[in-house]
């Protein structure tokens, strides 16, 4: 295995690590518990932020530009989802 291989692998477990605390959080009862859990939490999430821009510096993890029209696009679908929501249009984002 490569460096690229063994930073893609400590990504991948970091991702299914913040997956899980975040299942744990929202199950956790114990407010001393559920502090420790969210320190955890907030520790593996941030190694993994920064394994993805290690990567992502590397040319490792390269993603493209999405173009103008694309995000008008997304944009209309989401406010045309937005006349759904169950509270109104006063929670929508700005």
């Amino acid at each position: 295995m490569n460096d690229r291989d063994f930073i893609n692998d400590m990504l991948a477990t970091e991702k299914y690590l913040t997956d899980a605390y975040s299942t744990a959080l929202n199950e956790a009862s114990h407010q001393a518990y559920y502090q420790d859990l969210l320190n955890i939490f907030t520790e593996t999430q941030n190694c993994q932020r920064d394994l993805f821009n290690l990567m992502f510096k590397k040319g490792w993890y390269k993603m493209d530009a999405e173009q103008n029209q694309a995000l008008q696009q997304k944009y209309q679908q989401f406010l045309n989802y937005e006349n759904q929501f169950p509270y109104g249009n006063e929670q929508t984002l700005q």
